[in-house]
């Protein structure tokens, strides 16, 4: 069982940047994930990360401008967005699997934070 709480949302403008961050109550054994959904359509990923975090994965559409990575000894992981657009307003969530195999779909993980709210205005 592990909690996962998000921070760092906010509303800015397009160009900006933000970090999001994903306090854990424990996550060294946990492969980590972002995941965001915008009003009207389904999860989609974002950005995954391993339990060491030598391997990241991160979605074609944030390529180039997200980068997921994380300190295990302050168990969170973080979320550079870099170059905000208005089509990556939506809510971000964190995700944590107990698995050495990194998910890169929602149904692979098995334990959720409550999302925090990214807004980009044009």
């Amino acid at each position: 069982q592990v909690q996962l709480v998000e921070s760092g949302g906010g509303l800015v403008q397009a160009g900006d940047s933000l970090r999001l961050s994903c306090a854990a109550s424990s996550q060294r054994t946990f492969s980590m994930g972002w995941f965001r959904q915008a009003p009207g359509k389904e999860r989609e990923f974002v950005a995954a990360i391993s339990i060491g975090g030598s391997s990241t994965y991160v979605a074609d559409s944030v390529k180039g401008r997200f980068t997921i990575s994380r300190d295990n000894a302050k168990n969170t992981v973080y979320l550079q967005m870099n170059s905000l657009k208005p089509e990556d307003t939506a809510v971000y969530y964190c995700a944590a699997k107990n698995t050495f195999v990194v998910p890169t779909v929602s149904y692979g993980y098995d334990y959720w934070g409550q999302g925090t709210q990214v807004t980009v205005s044009s």
